[in-house]
């Protein structure tokens, strides 16, 4: 091996400590996380008592829905076939995905029997690597192929230049390929990623995770006072104490008689306030406007409607913060998939590709907002009279990157009618 290579048993060890992060992350986007009580005011007999929400989902799910991976433009090396022969649809999702829950997720590039690249998509809790900052690329990189039920590794990959090595629990042969790609065929597709944390940061930040937990006591806590709003405690004074009174007759019945005792003393029957459920929504509101901030959603994307209907245009002037993330995240996955594109040139063709050679090929994006018949209709005069400042400068290339729409390639022209 070679000595500037870090080798598979540092990988491995340096995979298996930002495990417990990753998967702490996936429970709490799939609502499996636990809520820590701190409240000794809780009954024992409702200590079992547990509550689940999901705005960590929201957060995750909204930014993902919203970035849609269209093609690459200028695509010189036919990337657009790679992609389109490897399931885009499902390959696009899964990656973005996985990439906002876990801050990054892999692409693992392999040949099949025809020697053409397929494309997997491997979650941050499996992969990891030594990267390259001015790339993007791994330098070396590692991976859980396989697991068993228990989840413990039986296939295991080591990615260098030109090498991949695959070891399998139970065999005591290393599995070696070569290939002509110029870099390791892992490939990270990386979320908002800095000069101190190269493999970047997760969609459900520290702060959207105490959030949620004192949301989620919040609520545990609304359950536990609905017993007692529920049926209003109530209380009698003076009563003799050798009656006995059955106590849930006496909080349910609509007549109830108590009679004097010998000496023509009657009983004093009360009742105690109410409790109300009020303070415990605001609270509940109250973290979600906590929430709202820290993702750049809005009040009504966590379950509380305002009054009046939004149109499209307030919509989108209320996630203004929503769409310069989505635009950040455009630009860092967009390298990512052109990465993964060009290694899987390399391997498509059997030769080493330099990557500067890739410098006209950019990825496109749908728009983050689609418009709605207004906003078409706005877009449509300006487009107008911008290109009666500059003509041509509007065309249906840029059209298209505002509305989303196709152009049609047929163009119908109007029926003229002859007037006798």
């Amino acid at each position: 091996m070679d000595s500037n290579f870090k080798g598979i048993a540092y990988l491995r060890n340096k995979l298996q400590n930002k495990e417990t992060r990753i998967k702490l992350r996936y429970r709490y986007y799939e609502m499996k996380n636990m809520v820590k009580d701190l409240s000794k005011m809780t009954p024992p007999s409702m200590q079992w008592l547990t509550a689940t929400l999901g705005w960590c989902g929201k957060a995750v799910d909204s930014l993902a829905d919203r970035l849609i991976f269209r093609d690459f433009a200028n695509d010189n090396f036919d990337l657009n076939t790679i992609y389109g022969m490897n399931n885009p649809d499902t390959l696009f999702d899964s990656a973005v995905l996985s990439a906002l829950i876990s801050s990054c997720c892999f692409i693992y590039i392999s040949p099949d029997e025809n020697s053409f690249p397929r494309l997997q998509v491997i979650d941050g809790g499996n992969g990891t690597g030594i990267i390259d900052p001015i790339t993007g690329l791994l330098k070396e990189g590692y991976a859980v192929l396989e697991r068993d039920d228990c989840g413990n590794p039986t296939l295991e990959a080591y990615f260098t230049p030109g090498r991949i090595e695959c070891i399998r629990k139970g065999s005591k042969e290393t599995e070696i390929y070569l290939n002509n790609a110029p870099y390791p065929l892992l490939v990270p597709i990386i979320y908002r990623p800095d000069a101190h944390r190269p493999f970047g940061h997760s969609r459900i930040s520290r702060a959207c995770m105490d959030t949620m937990q004192g949301a989620l006591r919040t609520i545990k806590r609304s359950e536990i006072s609905a017993e007692y709003y529920s049926y209003p405690q109530r209380y009698a004074i003076g009563i003799d104490p050798d009656i006995e009174i059955d106590k849930w007759q006496a909080s349910i019945s609509s007549m109830f008689t108590m009679s004097s005792n010998e000496n023509g003393e009657k009983p004093s029957v009360g009742q105690f306030q109410q409790q109300s459920m009020a303070p415990y929504l605001d609270q509940l509101r109250s973290f979600a406007a906590l929430f709202a901030g820290e993702t750049g959603l809005t009040i009504d994307d966590l379950g509380f409607a305002s009054d009046n209907p939004s149109s499209a245009e307030a919509i989108k002037a209320s996630h203004e913060n929503l769409r310069l993330i989505a635009r950040k995240a455009q630009r860092t996955f967009g390298r990512g998939f052109l990465n993964a594109g060009y290694l899987a040139a390399c391997i498509r063709d059997d030769f080493p590709y330099q990557r500067r050679q890739l410098y006209l090929t950019k990825p496109v994006w749908e728009p983050i907002f689609e418009p709605d018949a207004a906003m078409l209709s706005s877009i449509g005069d300006g487009a107008i009279k911008i290109n009666q400042a500059v003509p041509g400068y509007f065309g249906k290339n840029n059209l298209r990157d505002l509305t989303g729409i196709e152009a049609s390639d047929e163009i119908t022209l109007p029926e003229s009618s002859n007037e006798e």
